[in-house]
């Protein structure tokens, strides 16, 4: 190690100078690609499908989609009919998500939007 007097930094306060500004720039660049894939129309729709398939009984997609009642609805039903009924609320919400998810992916973009977005279907 080098000695504090003659003004040099150490091994260690240089690695983690390195280590301050690499994190920084990582964390810039996912931040400006969250912003680029949550304001492009064509990344909802993937985005949706996607939460859909993975995550389709807590209601996510819905959300991403500006659908917050049906959204509540799904995560109401997951969490709390699921306890009272075994699971058996969480896999119809998870099915119902499943099957939203395909069908978000599957349509073609501009009929996506004209449906989801303009149209405002909630359902199916």
């Amino acid at each position: 190690m080098e000695d504090k007097k003659d003004g040099k930094k150490s091994y260690f306060e240089e690695n983690a100078e390195n280590f301050a500004k690499e994190t920084k720039n990582t964390a810039k660049e996912f931040t400006e690609s969250a912003k680029e894939t949550f304001n492009n129309q064509d990344n909802k729709k993937i985005l949706a499908g996607v939460l859909g398939i993975v995550l389709g009984s807590l209601g996510i997609h819905k959300f991403i989609l500006g659908y917050q009642k049906e959204g509540l609805i799904m995560l109401g039903v997951t969490l709390v009919l699921g306890v009272f009924t075994c699971g058996i609320g969480a896999s119809l919400m998870g099915l119902v998500g499943l099957i939203e998810g395909v069908i978000y992916l599957t349509k073609s973009d501009e009929e996506f939007y004209n449906t989801y977005q303009v149209g405002r279907k909630p359902w199916f």
